[in-house]
């Protein structure tokens, strides 16, 4: 059986050209890339099959992230046979994200090796993958702008029910209260969380850029405080920020919950049409 082998810097340009022929699809393990993950000490892996002349990848993280080119099944099944063995009984990653097919055959392959792959919270099968380059024009016009430091304590309360809200535990739990924090306050520093604050100072809407690399911009953590859903808010809200975010990205993506047709719904309304289709394993 052909094997899998880790990746590392003399690999570059073979993980960019193969990532490139999906940029908005396989952004995550492009921009991971752009932060060091072939170099050696990284706190992550990637890995490439067949070891000898790569065509498909997965990064190994807290997440698990495969990318695929199009191939037959048999290939496919092969390739993920291959890292499965390759990342072993013990599982270290707290999710299976992408390619909606690709993610669920990886889950399995790996679910019946090992029990702990097997233990999943909730498998979130359908999540369209949604991109624009232009926003819709709406009749309301809401202040969107960058969150700052000043509003980090009402950001941060925010992030937290909005992540509770949709991936269905508290971020903050079992010894993460430092870690999220953190991870919010590098989102505000660095300018990547944009928002509506009310006349209090409290932050009511929230869109974040999560993953941003060659031009291209994923939204992550939208969220609009539950007093105000219903009233027509969040389509315009949304189209400002990504209004905003397309300043400096030349396309904005992000991925939703099939479930969640309110958000769905928003978005379509901003301007953002379906251009594939994500899975997502949760642990």
């Amino acid at each position: 059986m052909k094997r899998a082998r880790v990746l590392d810097a003399c690999d570059d340009a073979l993980v960019r050209r193969l990532v490139s022929a999906d940029p908005v699809g396989n952004l995550f393990i492009a921009s991971r890339v752009d932060a060091g993950v072939l170099r050696h000490g990284s706190p992550a892996t990637l890995y490439g099959w067949p070891a000898e002349a790569p065509r498909h990848l997965l990064h190994a993280g807290s997440n698990l992230v495969p990318a695929f080119a199009y191939c037959e099944p048999d290939e496919r099944d092969a390739a993920l046979a291959a890292f499965a063995d390759a990342l072993g009984q013990h599982r270290w990653c707290q999710s299976i994200v992408g390619e909606s097919g690709t993610a669920l055959a990886l889950h399995r392959a790996l679910a019946v090796r090992s029990r702990s792959y097997a233990g999943q919270r909730e498998i979130r099968p359908r999540q369209p993958l949604m991109v624009t380059r232009r926003v819709a024009s709406l009749p309301m016009d809401v202040p969107v702008r960058r969150i700052t430091m000043a509003e980090f304590p009402s950001y941060h309360a925010a992030a937290i029910a909005m992540y509770t809200e949709e991936v269905g535990v508290d971020p903050t739990a079992g010894g993460g209260r430092n870690g999220y924090r953190i991870h919010c306050q590098s989102t505000v520093e660095s300018g990547r969380a944009w928002g509506v604050v009310d006349d209090t100072g409290a932050v009511v809407f929230k869109a974040d850029v999560g993953i941003s690399c060659g031009g291209i911009a994923q939204v992550q953590g939208v969220w609009l405080d539950p007093r105000l859903r219903g009233r027509g808010l969040a389509a315009p809200a949304m189209a400002a920020a990504t209004r905003h975010i397309l300043e400096d990205h030349e396309v904005v993506s992000l991925y939703v919950n099939d479930f969640n047709t309110r958000a769905v719904r928003t978005y379509l309304r901003t301007g953002f049409t379906i251009a594939g289709q994500f899975a997502t394993v949760l642990y």
